[in-house]
């Protein structure tokens, strides 16, 4: 019973502190859907245009594209600004040792960003950039604190200032826009969605491929099941 007692005891001592130990930023809701090949091109023009610059999909080839709906024409024409051809994969020109000098770090390869971080995450990620004159970039971001990426999206969302306010021991901070962008919040926010869509397509490309086949074996699992159960029976009819 004295070894219960200490299990239990040190239970109610080891679990708040591992409850404690997760407390994160409260994330937003991403909104995706990977059968929305419009948005997941949109998403991919966004990519290309504002994350490629500093960030690799090193495990992604600019071919693979054609699975939402692009040709190599339009491929070629609209997403490739740096000499690669069309069967690379997509690379960033940015020389690794200028990026960790610029951003105290190298910018992550983004191939599977999504699984890692979730779609969750990264929406919360890419709207919570706020102005922070103590930061070396001049900003900062409620999901990732103390980030060394700039706001490379500021221009289109516009800036944002944190309010931190105190209700007795409560806290909350409050993201407010102190200086619009070209975009409204709501086409932000859009924009953003169409992103993350593309993040987590290009995390997982087979997925709705992966479910449509998984939903084929199931469904031949079942017909096959009532043929075998019938051969069954007609074979152990006279025994039974």
């Amino acid at each position: 019973m004295n070894v219960i007692k200490k299990l239990m005891m040190l239970a109610l001592l080891v679990v708040p502190a591992m409850a404690a130990a997760n407390v994160g930023p409260v994330l937003d809701k991403a909104s995706y859907n990977l059968y929305d090949q419009a948005s997941l091109q949109r998403g991919a023009k966004y990519f290309v245009n504002y994350c490629l610059n500093c960030h690799s999909a090193s495990y992604m080839r600019y071919n693979r594209l054609t699975d939402i709906g692009l040709t190599e024409q339009q491929i070629k024409d609209n997403l490739l600004f740096t000499g690669a051809k069309v069967g690379d994969t997509m690379e960033t020109a940015l020389n690794k040792k200028e990026a960790k000098a610029f951003f105290g770090a190298t910018p992550p390869d983004l191939t599977v960003i999504a699984r890692a971080r979730g779609a969750d995450w990264l929406y919360t990620y890419l709207r919570g950039f706020y102005k922070d004159e103590s930061r070396p970039t001049g900003w900062n971001n409620v999901a990732f604190d103390k980030v060394g990426m700039p706001h490379v999206l500021y221009q289109l969302q516009g800036e944002q200032e944190l309010h931190v306010e105190k209700h007795g021991e409560h806290v909350t901070q409050k993201l407010v826009l102190a200086k619009p962008g070209t975009m409204k919040p709501a086409e932000y926010d859009a924009m953003v969605s169409d992103l993350v869509n593309y993040l987590v397509w290009m995390g997982e490309p087979m997925k709705t491929q992966r479910i449509v086949i998984g939903l084929g074996v199931l469904l031949f699992l079942g017909l096959f099941f009532i043929v075998a159960y019938m051969l069954k029976k007609e074979y152990w009819k006279d025994i039974h």
